[in-house]
């Protein structure tokens, strides 16, 4: 959230949400501070202040730039299936490069905190989901699967073993993850 004032340099905006990311990725969300932002970033910590409210203000705004970009930037080929592998794999490289300490530490804030959760959910998790639904009920639509179960299920199916592998670390969030759930996705929604 953005507060009043003089105008942001576009530099300095986009080096806080770079350092922001950056250092979550390397420290862990918990380790993060306003002051450590700053720092990296060179920029004053009133800087940052000023336009952010909080660490969690400065990773939400650089993880929904970053999400709006890449959804935006998927080259999709219309193959249902194809388009969920492109989905998933692009959406787990990003929690193993960069935002997968981040996108966890909101997601724990989130929990206690109900104006985070629907800016989370709004700006973040829902566009990625809605891409992951269009995809399958383009799929629908097309003849390439069956509606066999509500699409928005399915994605809560897909979706659902990321979150609990992200924030449980049991296992990884990979490629034959990917894999396994685009094979799920096509045995759920396999036409008769």
């Amino acid at each position: 959230m953005t507060k009043l004032g003089r105008p942001r340099s576009e530099q300095a905006r986009q080096a806080v949400l770079d350092a922001g990311l950056r250092l979550c990725a390397r420290d862990g969300y918990a380790a993060v501070t306003m002051k450590g932002i700053a720092d990296a970033a060179g920029v004053g910590r009133q800087t940052v202040y000023r336009w952010w409210p909080s660490k969690a203000d400065v990773l939400l705004e650089a993880l929904r730039e970053l999400a709006h970009t890449t959804v935006s930037r998927m080259a999709l080929s219309g193959d249902a299936l194809d388009d969920v592998r492109t989905i998933l794999d692009t959406t787990f490289r990003m929690l193993r490069d960069v935002t997968g300490n981040a996108i966890s530490g909101l997601m724990a804030d989130a929990q206690h905190d109900p104006d985070l959760s629907e800016r989370l959910q709004a700006t973040v998790i829902g566009p990625r989901r809605d891409a992951l639904r269009d995809v399958i009920e383009g799929g629908i639509a097309s003849g390439q699967l069956a509606r066999n179960l509500e699409p928005a299920l399915v994605v809560d199916l897909v979706f659902g073993p990321m979150w609990y592998r992200l924030l449980s670390h049991h296992a990884p969030v990979d490629d034959a993850l990917a894999a396994d759930l685009v094979d799920v996705v096509a045995r759920l929604l396999r036409r008769p």
